[in-house]
């Protein structure tokens, strides 16, 4: 066996217990993974980094996925292997767009906040406009984000009209009350 085949083994071996030890915490959100489920997160992720053309030195950015998105009622066992599969790959490719001018937490956090508040679970949503507008905004020299470490950044360029809870409910009075 190589040198090269021996690192990649005791990487993903390594890989495979940091994911698997996520369990511990999830669990009381009723999400697991299995063996089988961390095997086909380390060979997506291995294919993410693949297609994007980067690399993961030490820790794998899934764990802090997992735990920043486990609580989400947006995420249940049925859909949760589909959906780290799909953040892992956005979070990379994002780096990627927002030339590593951002951190990973920074990053993590904006996605998460529109994940809850502005996609409501659209992952195509949250890749295709929220980050892609943000994206834009951070080639572009924004470095708002910085002192907000992600938070409450996406309203200051959003281009679509939000629900607004208020009017809301003087169109109800107005309609159910007269």
């Amino acid at each position: 066996m190589s040198g090269e085949n021996w690192l990649n083994l005791l990487n993903g071996q390594t890989w495979l217990k940091e994911v698997q030890a996520t369990n511990q915490y999830t669990e009381k959100y009723g999400l697991t993974l299995s063996e089988k489920d961390t095997e086909l997160l380390l060979s997506e992720k291995n294919a993410t980094l693949k297609a994007e053309r980067r690399i993961e030195f030490g820790q794998s950015i899934l764990p802090q996925i997992i735990y920043a998105f486990c609580d989400s009622s947006f995420i249940s066992q049925s859909n949760y292997v589909e959906t780290l599969i799909r953040l892992q790959a956005i979070f990379y490719l994002y780096k990627n767009e927002m030339q590593d001018e951002i951190t990973d937490d920074e990053l993590i956090q904006f996605m998460r906040e529109q994940f809850e508040t502005v996609c409501y679970w659209d992952l195509d949503y949250l890749e295709g406009t929220c980050l892609d507008i943000f994206a834009q905004a951070v080639r572009a020299g924004y470095r708002g984000y910085q002192k907000t470490q992600g938070h409450g950044e996406f309203e200051k360029f959003d281009i679509v009209q939000r629900w607004d809870k208020e009017l809301y409910l003087e169109t109800l009075r107005e309609l159910c009350w007269r």
